[in-house]
């Protein structure tokens, strides 16, 4: 009994966050179905950072409604808490010199192709500032910025082509939201066939319920879900050899 405790109290120091919302016998069930399983980084990495613009973070310094009163979308602090991270895993994909793809949402979306979710917002052009990147994670020349009408980076845009022109055979993603357009795209990814990771701590979502339970679903459906640290670790390890200055 003891045993039992030890080992219970040891499995929870471990488990992630986002894992702690999800009942113990609903994990356990996924887990004896065959869920849960990890992916493996190929050799041939690219980084797609899905819509960390103004309009879903908000200007810096805002609460939660004083952001969303600028822009609908917006996600407030957490935004902010989680940038010096996405700014982090930028800058390795730099580092090892891996195609990076940024998303944005098309500024006339809604004319030509409707909105990327079902919520009320204006119907006309975008406003300001919207679809400007904040400056911890400027893309740089050379960088694709990636504009779409949906909420999928994949959809009807030439995202695909793109990856396979690279070769690429592992797609990271981070961004925001969790559970809208990150969760799109991971789905979309997984299913053109690309070994998908999703970097839990660079990823956020104005709900924390939300970011939480689909970081759960995603990572035993769709993809793996890794902290930034486990990443660095995996992809900056003795099997990984850094470019050459």
């Amino acid at each position: 009994m003891l045993l039992e405790d030890r080992a219970k109290r040891e499995t929870e120091r471990i488990m992630k966050e986002w894992m702690k919302i999800i009942p113990a016998e609903e994990r356990k069930a996924y887990e004896q179905g065959g869920f849960m399983g990890a992916g493996e980084i190929g050799e041939r990495t690219a980084l797609v950072v899905v819509d960390v613009t103004y309009g879903f973070t908000g200007s810096k310094g805002k609460t939660l409604e004083e952001a969303i009163a600028e822009f609908g979308p917006a996600c407030g602090p957490v935004s902010w808490e989680t940038m010096p991270r996405i700014a982090q895993l930028i800058a390795m994909f730099r580092e090892l010199g891996r195609p990076v793809v940024y998303t944005r949402s098309h500024p006339y979306d809604t004319q030509f192709a409707g909105k990327a979710t079902k919520s009320k917002r204006v119907t006309n052009v975008i406003p300001p500032r919207f679809n400007d990147f904040p400056e911890e994670i400027t893309p740089r020349d050379g960088e694709w910025v990636l504009e779409k009408t949906k909420a999928s980076a994949f959809f009807q845009t030439p995202l695909a082509s793109y990856l396979v022109q690279k070769k690429i055979d592992t797609v990271i993603m981070c961004g925001v939201s969790t559970s809208g357009c990150v969760r799109a795209s991971v789905v979309d990814s997984f299913s053109n066939g690309f070994n998908t990771f999703v970097v839990d701590d660079c990823c956020f979502d104005r709900s924390n319920f939300a970011h939480c339970a689909n970081l759960f679903d995603m990572n035993a459906k769709y993809g793996t879900v890794v902290s930034l640290d486990e990443l660095e670790a995996q992809m900056l390890g003795p099997q990984m050899t850094r470019p050459q200055a």
